[in-house]
Parts: C-alpha cells; sequence; structure tokens
C-alpha cells in the first residue's frame, strides 16, 4: 500500500512560481508511473504532468509544456512539479497519484498519463493563480 502526500499550493501572482510536493510512503511492487493532476471548479479532472519510474520520462499536457517541470527524488521518495509562469486558468485542486505497474506507451516512449486506473491518490493541494 502506498500514501501520497502533496504539499506546495497556495496563492500566487500571474508569471509566478510555485513548487508542488508529493511524498510517498510504503512500497511500489514494481515500475511504477506517478505524476499530477488537477481539476478546477466545473471541469474534469485533467493530466498536467507524469514520470516513469522504469526510465524517467517524462509527459507534459500541451497546457504547460516549457512552465513546468516535474522531477523525483527517490531518496526521498519524493515527486515534484515546479510551476512557472503561472496563469490564471492554472487554478485547481492539485493531486498526486501514482499507478504500480503502469510502464511507459512503447510507441511515444512516454508515461501514460491518464487519471484513470491510477491505484493511488492523495489528498490534493490548491493553487489559486488570481485574475
Amino acid at each position: 500500500q502506498v500514501q501520497l502526500v502533496e504539499s506546495g499550493g497556495g496563492l500566487v501572482q500571474p508569471g509566478g512560481s510555485l513548487r508542488l510536493s508529493c511524498a510517498a510512503s510504503g512500497s511500489f511492487f514494481k515500475d511504477y508511473t506517478i505524476g499530477w493532476f488537477r481539476q478546477a471548479p466545473g471541469k474534469e479532472r485533467e493530466a498536467v504532468s507524469c514520470i516513469s519510474s522504469s526510465d524517467g520520462s517524462t509527459y507534459y499536457a500541451d497546457s504547460v509544456k516549457g512552465r513546468f517541470t516535474i522531477s523525483k527524488d527517490s531518496a526521498k521518495n519524493t515527486v515534484y512539479l515546479q510551476m512557472n509562469s503561472l496563469k490564471p486558468e492554472d487554478t485547481a485542486a492539485y493531486y498526486c497519484a501514482a499507478d504500480d505497474g503502469r510502464i511507459p506507451d512503447t510507441t511515444t516512449v512516454q508515461p501514460i498519463c491518464s487519471p484513470v486506473g491510477m491505484d493511488y491518490w492523495g489528498q490534493g493541494t490548491l493553487v489559486v493563480v488570481p485574475s
């Protein structure tokens, strides 16, 4: 069993930066995919960024490419999401999630970053970027 705990959300002005952290406790049985998803009020949960434990490959949603960076510190069992140049449309609850056994897509060589089928979820952390 794995538990995920997010931190680092808050209120930030447009153009500012935040770093989200996701601390994982417990052990994964296999190679896994871990990443960040967000849900804005009235909208569906969407993928933001994921990283694969097997090869370190990453996925970014088009809306955050060039602004967000995902990284993983295996020694600390922590995944980070560095968010720069934040925009009001980035306002959402951000969730960390992981899927034990999910390996990268062999065609795209990217993690399969979908909220569907994720085994573990954190409680979420709120990011607010006022307009």
